[in-house]
């Protein structure tokens, strides 16, 4: 039985712990520290304790964008999961013709958010917007529809605007599920005369378990960093319903030099996101790793 401390593993280890020690640790403990400070990030500070957490909560910007950020977080799971695991399931076939078909599905992968963002802003952008010239050469809409000026669909047109950007990612993972799943699981129910539908519900879905809650990770936590997209399309407009926490915070800090409380948001979307990993992993029993193929 090998004592005493293992070099090889602690030499393996160290670049990761330097990684993770310089790009979160160091910059977590430095938020924590300015969210103590009443700093313009140019002049002088002042050391003013919990005073900017508190009037962060007091002014009621904090607790609407928290509001808005669960909801572009539930809409992008709504808008992305569902097609995400039926397009990768398609794309898992063996027909030639799909794989065309992914080069397709995976172009938005190739552009950066912010191309992303000024394309869709002038294709919605009301009056001679191409959304607004085809429904209104089918008798559509009046063509001045303003998708990104309208305070009560504003969100979730932006939602839809992510979901276009990051199903491709999504589906991705889900054809390299669907591919691990061995066909002797097909040919069974095939002998049993199931039908795709029920091939589909009682073997791909289920088989596809941890895929599911991979991408569910990556989505609800992703949904906490949204910031380009929605700077380009609406800089968090009209008025603040688009201003989730990264579009706050970023106000907070640089638009209202107000380093503080730019912390405060900063470290509040890093608890969140720790947070919200964890209790997936917790209640989907992720961590237990047990195998889906028992028995197979």
């Amino acid at each position: 039985m090998q004592t005493g401390l293992n070099w090889k593993r602690v030499l393996m280890m160290l670049p990761a712990v330097l990684f993770f020690a310089f790009f979160a640790l160091i910059p977590l403990v430095t938020a924590v520290y300015y969210s103590g400070l009443s700093w313009n990030g140019i002049g002088p500070s002042q050391w003013v304790g919990v005073q900017n957490w508190t009037s962060v909560f007091q002014d009621g910007t904090a607790g609407h964008a928290i509001l808005l950020t669960v909801e572009i977080m539930v809409l992008s799971w709504i808008f992305q999961t569902p097609l995400s695991l039926l397009i990768g399931v398609f794309l898992a076939g063996e027909q030639k013709h799909r794989a065309v078909f992914g080069v397709f599905y995976f172009v938005p992968l190739l552009f950066s958010a912010v191309a992303i963002g000024v394309t869709w802003e002038n294709i919605l952008m009301p009056g001679y917007g191409l959304l607004d010239s085809l429904l209104q050469s089918v008798g559509i809409g009046s063509g001045e529809e303003n998708w990104l000026g309208n305070s009560r669909i504003a969100l979730v047109v932006l939602a839809m605007l992510i979901a276009w950007q990051f199903i491709p990612f999504h589906s991705l993972l889900y054809q390299g599920g669907a591919k691990q799943i061995p066909d002797s699981l097909y040919e069974a129910a095939k002998i049993d005369g199931a039908n795709p539908w029920t091939t589909f519900f009682s073997i791909t879905l289920p088989q596809l378990k941890y895929t599911i809650i991979t991408s569910s990770i990556l989505i609800l936590t992703g949904s906490l960093t949204y910031f380009d997209l929605i700077y380009v399309t609406t800089e968090g407009g009209p008025g603040n319903s688009t201003t989730i926490l990264p579009m706050d915070m970023y106000k907070e800090a640089f638009l209202d030099q107000s380093i503080g409380r730019g912390s405060v948001l900063a470290i509040i979307l890093a608890v969140a996101g720790v947070v919200l990993s964890l209790v997936i992993l917790r209640f989907s029993r992720f961590t237990q790793m047990e195998s889906q193929l028992e028995g197979v």
